[in-house]
């Protein structure tokens, strides 16, 4: 637990109770109850009275179809998009949403005990800094915090009690949400960052372990001196605290031999996964904290380790209490919000989160940041979604180099079954084994590709700097210009494969510069830009810079954006600046991305803007390498382990990732899992759809309209139905929405009925989509009939007729006979007119 933080940590608990009491305006607010002075020992005294202080009175929460509403069309995924409440289990008294609201007095008291001690471990760090500062003001200061935060180490029921009702009011609007989250980065001290990376990378061949913030890799850009000195200076607070640090004792010794032989196992050429396994296990159980987070990992992901919730929920529950590790709380966080192997319980789990992101926890903060963005859990905030997000995108931002990162490939199950045959963008392994034929042969075309496949990955290919290096050499000896401008960059990165080497990355880059390569041109910008092997010098950067941006190449659109955005050998222009990040951002530059977030964040160049900025600062932080997890899930999808790919899912959903709500939606809608009740599967697809629908994704927005259709997961309701397809007619232009109208008119199912609106429909979804064609021939076909039979009632034809009744001699569903017999006469039709063949 990190101890920064913890004047802020007690404001949040209580925001979060009453975030989560206010996340439906019909549920009743929290009721906080004020003693008198002179009762304070007796409330004291009885810990009853505390739980009563932050708990809802009345727990029940109506379930009805205004949970399910259907957003209005806004700038942000509007709020509320489907509640979080799963049925309840059979063996509870307790309804779904009486246990999903509730914070039990145990759970209470132990995050009371975690505030307790974050404070005490944050004051002997302040009294330390405060001897150092010179300043009086600054020691007035700390001395001030000092004092706010002895105030705070009372009970949750003394601190409501502090309380005056405007700042209770203030609390219950969420008005010190992004007062806590702006948190001073001064005082944050490399000791107190949780050192776990924050992704999982279990089924690479090593695990990245990061044990100071200081092993990250650092952009390019301006400022890296600046972060060179932090490096050297935390690592110089390291040295000299770690001598002060007492004797590893035996236990502690054993357990990290243990660990370190695990890790060389999984280095090693030919790593036995399952052996290093169990001596991390052996090592977490002789407490080491690293171990102990990738074994709960195992457990949980199903990586290794057979799958084990239950044992994952005691790991973390272990790592969180005893170490307050906010990895550990993070995943708590998320499986109380899934209901992973405990009963749902959303206020546990926003506590979690928001004690896992101020302690520095990347996913935690990437949640948060999703939750207050789309008001779920929370109130919709955009300057919280921005302060979080912002965190993530930095970090995001700092590990990239200037290739722009790994491609993050985003494939949907539901696509893929409905589209057969359609490309994924995955290369086929026959496809890359002929390409390597081409390439063995001397093919410098097929060289090259699989050189840039490998250096970036992606497309089913793993990034191999080593294959990527040997294939640039042999297309670069043919005379490739790409290959030689690409093993220039590769040597000036530098790398695991080749060392860093100025000249040498020079000579390629002016070898392919002089072939009026871009990818060259940029590079000796680059190195003229920087003072890299060459003298500094902006005005041939420029000049470089600007061959490649007019070539198109995305390198040197973002380096020219950022020497107007910074006035380097140029007079300062955002407006140049951002045309430059835009061009670059169209071709998904990452660091384009974060630069215009930057911009619209702080109103730079522009009109400040917090909605785009945190939707592009929300696209950076889904090109962290924590996205690889996307083609992880999918692998384990499509060998079969179900259960294992619906929990990356899952995880990476409560990320915001679109694409991990929809493919968690459509495995749960085909209740092919073991680890959700099949009872509930509907419920927990409904809500993935849901938000999969708030993002923008036309296909999930029909599948909400289809679940209110006929009953899924919820009472069946025609009115919202239609809204749901009209929305996504209106906004997505989805012929399969326009066709449901159009039959929706016709009958007059949650609206008026109207043949002629029922034929617009019709046609808009024929026009729309050539796949319509056909249903939409035989749906007009049949208005038609329907439509002359309807004439024929007008013109009094009953006395001609008057034993004619379709719906008693046919049934309700004539409609359907109807529409069956002209689809067999457009077949025969077909059949006859056919070409004749030879």
């Amino acid at each position: 637990m990190c101890g920064y933080q913890c004047y802020q940590f007690i404001l949040c608990f209580l925001l979060v109770v009453n975030a989560i009491s206010s996340e439906d305006p019909r549920s009743q607010t929290l009721s906080v109850q004020k003693g008198n002075e002179k009762h304070e020992n007796e409330q004291k005294s009885q810990p009853e009275k505390t739980q009563k202080a932050v708990l809802v009175e009345n727990n029940q929460i109506k379930n009805d179809k205004a949970v399910l509403e259907p957003e209005k069309p806004t700038a942000n995924p509007p709020s509320n998009l489907i509640t979080e409440k799963l049925e309840a289990n059979s063996h509870s008294s307790k309804t779904i949403e009486e246990r999903n609201y509730e914070i039990d007095e145990q759970f209470l008291e132990e995050v009371s005990s975690m505030l307790k001690q974050a404070a005490a471990k944050e004051l002997p760090r302040l009294r330390k800094k405060n001897e150092k500062e010179s300043d009086e003001n600054s020691k007035s200061d700390a001395s001030e915090t000092e004092k706010k935060i002895k105030g705070f180490l009372g009970t949750a029921e003394e601190v409501f009690q502090e309380f005056s009702d405007e700042d209770y009011e203030q609390l219950l609007k969420l008005k010190f949400m992004s007062e806590l989250t702006n948190v001073d980065e001064e005082l944050l001290d490399d000791e107190d960052i949780d050192p776990n990376p924050s992704f999982s990378d279990l089924n690479s061949k090593e695990i990245l372990h990061t044990s100071t913030p200081s092993s990250r890799r650092v952009s390019s850009r301006a400022g890296d001196a600046k972060s060179e000195a932090q490096d050297k200076s935390s690592k110089q607070q390291e040295e000299g605290s770690s001598k002060k640090e007492k004797e590893l004792t035996e236990e502690e010794k054993q357990a990290k031999v243990l660990y370190e032989t695990a890790i060389m196992i999984l280095n090693s050429t030919k790593p036995d996964k399952r052996r290093a396994y169990d001596l991390f296990k052996q090592a977490a159980e002789l407490n080491h904290l690293e171990a102990g987070k990738i074994v709960g990992q195992a457990y949980f992901f199903g990586d290794i380790f057979a799958q084990n919730l239950t044992a994952a929920r005691i790991w973390f529950e272990k790592l969180a209490k005893e170490r307050g590790s906010p990895f550990a709380q993070m995943h708590l966080g998320l499986m109380y919000a899934a209901g992973l192997g405990v009963v749902p319980n959303l206020a546990k789990a926003i506590v979690y989160y928001t004690f896992a992101a101020l302690g520095g926890d990347t996913w935690a903060q990437m949640i948060m940041g999703y939750r207050h963005w789309a008001g779920l859990g929370l109130v919709q905030n955009c300057e919280s979604a921005l302060t979080y997000y912002r965190k993530v995108a930095k970090r995001v931002e700092e590990e990239l180099s200037t290739s722009g990162g790994s491609v993050i490939q985003r494939i949907r199950l539901y696509d893929e079954l409905e589209n057969i045959g359609a490309s994924t963008g995955i290369l086929d392994d026959d496809l890359i084994q002929y390409y390597q034929f081409l390439a063995d042969k001397g093919d410098v075309q097929a060289q090259v590709g699989l050189g840039q496949l490998h250096y970036q990955g992606g497309r089913g290919v793993e990034q191999d700097h080593a294959r990527a290096l040997n294939y640039f050499m042999q297309a670069a000896d043919a005379g490739n210009a790409n290959a030689m401008a690409f093993l220039g960059k590769m040597y000036l990165e530098g790398g695991s494969v080749v060392k860093q080497n100025n000249e040498t990355a020079l000579k390629y880059f002016t070898m392919a510069a002089e072939k009026n390569n871009p990818v060259g041109q940029s590079g000796l910008g680059l190195m003229h830009l920087h003072g890299k092997g060459v003298p500094k010098d902006y005005n041939k950067a420029f000049k470089y810079f600007s061959l490649a941006a007019n070539q198109g190449w995305v390198d040197g659109q973002l380096q020219l954006g950022n020497m107007y955005y910074s006035g380097l050998g140029i007079q300062r222009d955002y407006k140049m600046a951002i045309k430059y990040y835009t061009m670059a951002s169209q071709s998904g530059h990452v660091l384009a991305f974060y630069s215009l977030a930057q911009m619209h964040a702080t109103g730079t160049g522009t009109v400040r803007s917090c909605t785009t900025a945190v939707e592009l600062f929300k696209n950076v932080a889904e090109r962290g390498r924590w996205g690889e997890n996307l083609m992880q899930a999918y692998g384990d999808y499509k060998e079969g382990r179900i259960n294992e790919a619906l929990v990356k899912y899952i995880l990476l959903a409560e990320l915001g990732y679109e694409v991990a709500q929809s493919n968690a939606a459509f495995i749960l809608d085909r209740a092919d899992v073991d680890i959700i009740p099949k009872n509930e599967t509907y419920y927990r697809a409904l809500m993935y759809w849901s938000r999969a629908a708030g993002q923008g994704y036309s296909v999930a927005r029909v599948k909400v309209g289809d679940y209110h259709y006929y009953g899924y997961g919820t009472e069946v309701d025609y009115e919202m139905a239609a809204n749901q397809y009209r929305m996504a007619s209106e906004q997505q232009h989805n012929a399969q929405a326009m066709f449901n109208l159009g039959y929706m008119h016709e009958q007059g199912l949650g609206m008026k009925r109207d043949i002629h609106l029922a034929k617009r429909y019709y046609d808009m979804a024929a026009e729309t989509s050539s796949d319509a064609q056909v249903p939409v021939a035989l749906a007009l076909a049949k208005l038609g009939f329907v439509y002359s039979l309807q004439n024929i009632q007008e013109l009094n034809f009953d006395a001609l007729l008057p034993n004619v009744n379709l719906n008693k001699t046919l049934g309700p569903d004539w409609d359907l006979y109807v529409m069956t017999t002209l689809a067999m006469l457009l077949g025969i039709v077909v059949y006859f007119r056919r070409v004749p063949q030879g």
